[in-house]
C-alpha cells in the first residue's frame, strides 16, 4: 500500500465544508471530502478514507489543503495523480501535487502548522468574479493600526475569547507563529488587504473571529492595546462579530517546522 499525499485547492462556495456528512433526510450533503472520497473510490475500485490536515467550513476555501490516502495500486506513479484525479473530479477541486510519503505519516497529527489567509475588498464595488472569495467593506482601513493591534498576538496563547460556541476542543490554547496584515491592488480598482496567521492549529471559527474582530476595533477607534486587552480576558462576549466565510483561505499546511502542543 502507497501513503499519498494530495495538496487540494477548492472554491469552498458550494460545499457544506470540507469533512463528510451522513445523508440529511435522505439527500446527499456535498462536502470536499465526500467528492473527493466518491472519486478516489472510483479510481482504486474499493472504499478510500482521505485524511485531511483539519476542516474548513460551510464557504471557505482552499489553496493549499492536505490529505492523504492509501493506495493499493502501484502502477499509477504517485505524481500522476494530478492528472488522473484532476480528470475525474468537479472543477471546483482541483488537485495541485501528489507525492507518496512514509506510511506512518498522517495529514493531520504530521503537521506542524496550518497558515490561513483572508482577503478584504476595500473599494466601491468589486468584480462579480472576486465577490466569493472576499469580504467587501465600506470603510478604508489603516493597515498601521491594524497590525499595531495584532503585534501582541504571538507565541503561547490563550484563544478562549475567539472561540465558537460548540467548539469540542479539549484546550483553547494555541501557538501563533505570525499574524499581520499586508495589501494587494485590488482590479480594476480599490484594494485588497489581507490577513495572515499561521499557528499550530486553530479553534472552529477562531480566524473568522480574529479578523471580524480586529476590523470592528478598528473601524470604532479602539487602541492598539484594546485586542490585547480583549484577548486577555477571555470573554467571547468582547469579541467583534465573526467574519463572513467568503474571504478565508486554507493556504498553507506545513511539516517542517516545530512541533508544538496538540
Amino acid at each position: 500500500m502507497r501513503n499519498i499525499l494530495l495538496t487540494l485547492s477548492y472554491d469552498g462556495t458550494g460545499f457544506c465544508g470540507w469533512q463528510r456528512q451522513d445523508c440529511k433526510d435522505g439527500k446527499y450533503v456535498r462536502t470536499v471530502q465526500g467528492e473527493l472520497e466518491k472519486t478516489l473510490a472510483k479510481l482504486l475500485g474499493q472504499p478510500v478514507n482521505l485524511y485531511g490536515s483539519g476542516r474548513t467550513d460551510s464557504g471557505v476555501h482552499a489553496a493549499g489543503q492536505a490529505a492523504n490516502f492509501f493506495s493499493p495500486i502501484t502502477s499509477i506513479p504517485p505524481e500522476n495523480y494530478v492528472r488522473v484525479l484532476n480528470g475525474m473530479l468537479p472543477p471546483d477541486i482541483r488537485v495541485m501535487e501528489s507525492r507518496e510519503v512514509p506510511e506512518d505519516f498522517n495529514s493531520r497529527f504530521s503537521a506542524t502548522s496550518r497558515v490561513y489567509r483572508y482577503y478584504i475588498y476595500c473599494g466601491d464595488v468589486p468584480l462579480a468574479s472576486q465577490m466569493p472569495f472576499v469580504w467587501r467593506i465600506r470603510h478604508a482601513c489603516s493597515i498601521d493600526r491594524l497590525n499595531a493591534m495584532v503585534s501582541s498576538f504571538r507565541g503561547e496563547t490563550d484563544c478562549k475569547t475567539f472561540s465558537a460556541a460548540g467548539d469540542q476542543s479539549l484546550s483553547t490554547r494555541r501557538y501563533i507563529e505570525d499574524a499581520f496584515f499586508f495589501e494587494q491592488p485590488g482590479w480594476p480598482s480599490g484594494t485588497i488587504l489581507v490577513f495572515q496567521i499561521e499557528a499550530n492549529a486553530f479553534l472552529w471559527k477562531m480566524v473568522r473571529s480574529v479578523i471580524g474582530s480586529l476590523i470592528e476595533f478598528e473601524r470604532t477607534g479602539r487602541s492598539a492595546d484594546y485586542f490585547s486587552e480583549v484577548l486577555a480576558a477571555g470573554n467571547r462576549k468582547l469579541a467583534g462579530p465573526t467574519a463572513p466565510p467568503t474571504g478565508l483561505f486554507l493556504w498553507q499546511v506545513k511539516f517542517d517546522g516545530i512541533r508544538r502542543h496538540a
